[in-house]
């Protein structure tokens, strides 16, 4: 199947891990939407535009990818784009059963699929929790950065 597909809102592109999911999802399918969602009940450690603007950076030289915000449930997003595949990360086996049971409800609200994309082994255990506690402390980070 050919994109685009959806990567949706947890994704944090600051980490060579998922940069390495999202380099594997254009290679199989094409076309990629970054979904970031825009949920005024939480705050990030960024604000929204930045995270948007740093995400559409980090892919300024790649056509296929482009990055979209939104609010609401991931699936209606997908639907309005005209997207029929989510596309999610997987580092851990925490991640793996946390992931199988959000497919599971997506694909029962929607009918959408979601393909499950594990990290490269060598970054799967990188997290980008850790890579933003080290940044706070001043620490240099481009070692972990796409």
């Amino acid at each position: 199947m050919r994109g685009p597909v959806l990567f949706p809102g947890s994704f944090d592109p600051f980490t060579l891990g998922h940069a390495d999911i999202v380099r594997r999802a254009l290679e199989l399918f094409g076309e990629v939407v970054i979904a970031v969602g825009c949920n005024e009940q939480k705050s990030g450690w960024m604000p929204i535009e930045e995270r948007i603007l740093s995400i559409s950076m980090l892919y300024k030289d790649e056509p296929r990818v482009r990055v979209e915000s939104y609010s609401g449930l991931t699936v209606d997003f997908a639907r309005h784009q005209g997207i029929g595949v989510i596309v999610r990360g997987v580092r851990s086996t925490a991640d793996f059963e946390y992931e199988m049971q959000l497919a599971d409800v997506n694909r029962r609200l929607s009918g959408i699929e979601t393909v499950l994309l594990p990290a490269s082994p060598e970054l799967a255990s990188l997290s980008s929790s850790v890579v933003r506690e080290l940044a706070h402390f001043g620490h240099d980070i481009s070692p972990f950065l796409p």
